[in-house]
């Protein structure tokens, strides 16, 4: 197994004025929901956040079975490639997931078999459609780490300029619904989304 890195650095524009990482949802704080699954197959658990963040967050993780790792954003809002790489600097392991807070039906198999397939190489990400899902993906640590901070340093933002100065393994649509649902990447961004799925909770 390997390390499990939940990035939650974001501001949750569109929630609203409270932290969407540690809203409510059916009882349970979203990012709960998603170390909940992540637990079940990884061995090692980080949190990327703002400082602001870790009481609220560390108080929703209590109890979860694997003690959280912070890894504090010290300059906040340089966006999610900055904070994957200090999460996965922040791990001990040769490969880690890196799974955005905001995807609380993350599907812990599919997560197992991401690592099968990261095996050998610098990364599996999904590709369901046009674009990779980049936060939900298998990436050895050092790689992808040394990679998001050559694409910082060119003023890239975007995760995927980091992910091509990787060897990555796609996994595409069809191979992903050999293993999973879609559900297993969808985000929740708003009241109304957060709404919609505390019902099928």
């Amino acid at each position: 197994m390997g390390a499990g890195v939940v990035v939650a650095g974001g501001r949750s524009t569109r929630f609203g004025d409270r932290d969407k990482a540690v809203a409510d949802l059916a009882g349970t704080p979203m990012i709960r929901r998603v170390v909940d699954r992540l637990t079940l197959v990884v061995d090692e658990l980080v949190v990327n956040c703002r400082r602001d963040q870790g009481d609220a967050i560390e108080a929703a993780l209590d109890g979860c079975g694997i003690t959280p790792k912070f890894a504090f954003d010290e300059t906040p809002d340089e966006g999610p490639m900055a904070g994957i790489g200090r999460g996965l600097r922040a791990t001990e392991s040769e490969y880690g997931v890196v799974v955005a807070c905001d995807m609380p039906f993350v599907d812990p198999s599919f997560v197992s078999y991401l690592f099968d397939r990261a095996e050998g190489h610098d990364a599996a990400v999904p590709r369901p459609d046009e674009w990779f899902q980049t936060t939900q993906a298998v990436y050895r640590t050092d790689a992808m780490e040394s990679a998001c901070d050559r694409a910082l340093e060119r003023g890239e933002h975007k995760i995927v300029e980091a992910l091509f100065d990787l060897d990555y393994v796609v996994v595409d649509r069809e191979e992903i619904a050999n293993h999973t649902t879609m559900e297993t990447f969808e985000n929740l961004n708003t009241r109304e989304e957060f709404e919609a799925a505390a019902e099928r909770f």
